[in-house]
């Protein structure tokens, strides 16, 4: 997925939502922050998510992170894949990388997601507060 049409979460996930669809991964700053991926805790199926929670747990060689779901809705899709090869966050953040589909709850709400302009706007300000 091309980085530039996506939208982004304050937190560092990425969203790509297609009708009532949203793909949902890590951000390239976040995979570069965490250092090596090495096991990634998939969501269930059919699991409720409500924006700005916890969806799922990343660890890397450096620290146990938290993705948060940048929408509400139920978890229709994971990528199977992450859990024998967790480093395809780290190679692949926007493509192979994609962390689950979730099917959105009617009427929820997206407009606090930035696009990717204001997303790295955020990114330089997050930085010189470091």
């Amino acid at each position: 997925m091309d980085p530039e049409n996506l939208k982004y979460h304050k937190e560092h996930t990425w969203v790509n939502i297609s009708g009532n669809k949203a793909t949902i991964g890590i951000t390239g700053y976040a995979q570069e922050s965490l250092g090596d991926i090495v096991y990634i805790d998939l969501p269930e199926l059919e699991t409720s998510t409500e924006a700005n929670t916890e969806l799922t747990e990343i660890e890397s060689t450096k620290a146990t992170a938290s993705v948060i779901s940048p929408v509400t809705g139920s978890v229709v899709e994971v990528n199977e894949e992450l859990s024998d090869a967790p480093e395809i966050l780290n190679e692949d953040p926007y493509g192979k990388g994609w962390i689950a589909v979730i099917e959105v709850e009617e009427g929820a709400d997206t407009n606090d997601l930035m696009d990717a302009s204001d997303y790295e706007k955020y990114l330089e300000e997050e930085v010189k507060l470091k």
